[in-house]
């Protein structure tokens, strides 16, 4: 028990000194999953023949290119949504009065109907746009440092890949868990961009054929927001679907949430959490909470990289604990499932490349004997 309040107390200091230094933190991690992203290039390029510092070179131009198109595409969209709040202001304030009128009829409270309508007024989505905006230019302020995090990274990775070789079987265990993490979120974001690419596309055309202004923000929107694990879908029809009621009514607006249903539904909630449930291992539970925890750790900034920081925290937590694999069970790694004779996927893996590298390492004595051998009947 004493362990455990001991384990809780410095997960709450090391948190709490994480939140409060998210501005650092926060591109720190986007950083390195740009990287762990980008780093699988370098083993082509090294095998062609590159140097080792060419190879680097390309892997971080690559991650400059990805930050780059990250932020024209942010930046794109939020000059489009405020020019589209400026634009609709007249609009936005004639709609609220009619809700607020309508839901007055209802026998709603006339504060409570008056507070539901506020987040239809100009002032109200131009308060959120003007937060929204000092979100971003926090974001694009922190690309310089991301830009060097990448540089530091990139170079060092090569490094890292070298460390069992230079240490040997001891170091097997940790770079083991590191390979099994960088695996895991490069198959995350893999799967997210695809699927967010499909679902972008099929939003964009199906908003630009029912007349809905800025359809390309909006495909935009969901591809970014279909990072955000469950509520992401949420996150991406909101927008649109206000813009549609003030521009073409109740109609319009349950047309948009009508196709967002269809096309969002079937593709996020129906098929695409099975791809991301195999890619990482974790359970929908875990997802959820995940998004909402580190969130309020380290912002806005959390929700997207909430996945990989919480394959971190079992990488580093659980997976070097013998005694946790019934918490990486529940937490859905299926690779910490009991076989049949109590043992464990993972641990009979471990054996598996035990025995291999026992076997490696006989066949190369072996080859030294006959070596020596032959050297003496010479």
């Amino acid at each position: 028990m004493l362990r455990i309040l001991l384990g809780l107390a410095a997960a709450v200091v090391a948190l709490a000194g994480i939140s409060a230094a998210r501005e650092l933190f926060g591109p720190l991690a986007l950083a390195a999953v740009i990287v762990i992203i980008c780093h699988p290039l370098r083993h082509p390029l090294e095998r062609w023949g590159l140097p080792r510092w060419l190879a680097t070179t390309a892997v971080i131009a690559v991650a400059w290119a990805v930050l780059l198109v990250m932020a024209l595409l942010l930046g794109f969209a939020g000059m489009e949504f405020t020019q589209l709040v400026i634009t609709y202001a007249g609009d936005l304030r004639a709609t609220a009065d009619d809700v607020l009128a309508w839901l007055t009829g209802l026998g709603l409270d006339y504060r409570l109907s008056d507070g539901l309508t506020g987040v239809l007024t100009p002032s109200a989505i131009l308060g959120f746009v003007t937060s929204l905006g000092n979100g971003v230019l926090i974001v694009l302020t922190a690309l310089f440092f991301i830009f060097a995090y990448v540089i530091f990274m990139a170079a060092d990775a090569a490094r890292y890949g070298r460390a069992e070789s230079a240490f040997g079987p001891a170091a097997h265990p940790a770079m083991e868990r590191i390979t099994r993490f960088n695996s895991g979120v490069r198959r995350y974001y893999v799967v997210n961009a695809a699927f967010g690419l499909l679902v972008a596309v099929v939003d964009g055309l199906a908003l630009w054929w029912m007349g809905v202004p800025a359809p390309l923000v909006w495909a935009i929107l969901s591809f970014v927001t279909n990072f955000v694990p469950n509520i992401g879908f949420v996150l991406g029809l909101v927008p649109p679907a206000l813009l549609a009621l003030v521009v073409g009514g109740w109609p319009l607006m349950l047309g948009v949430i009508a196709v967002y249903c269809v096309a969002n539904v079937l593709l996020q909630v129906l098929i695409q959490p099975k791809f991301v449930s195999d890619a990482v291992s974790l359970s929908l539970t875990l997802s959820f909470f995940s998004v909402l925890f580190w969130t309020f750790v380290i912002g806005p900034l959390g929700a997207i990289l909430s996945i990989p920081l919480t394959l971190l925290v079992r990488a580093l937590v659980l997976e070097g604990d013998p005694g946790a694999r019934w918490l990486r069970w529940l937490s859905g790694d299926t690779s910490a499932a009991p076989n049949g004779d109590g043992t464990s996927t993972d641990g009979a893996r471990a054996r598996g490349n035990a025995i291999r590298r026992a076997a490696a390492r006989s066949d190369s004595r072996a080859a030294a004997r006959r070596a020596s051998a032959r050297s003496d009947a010479g």
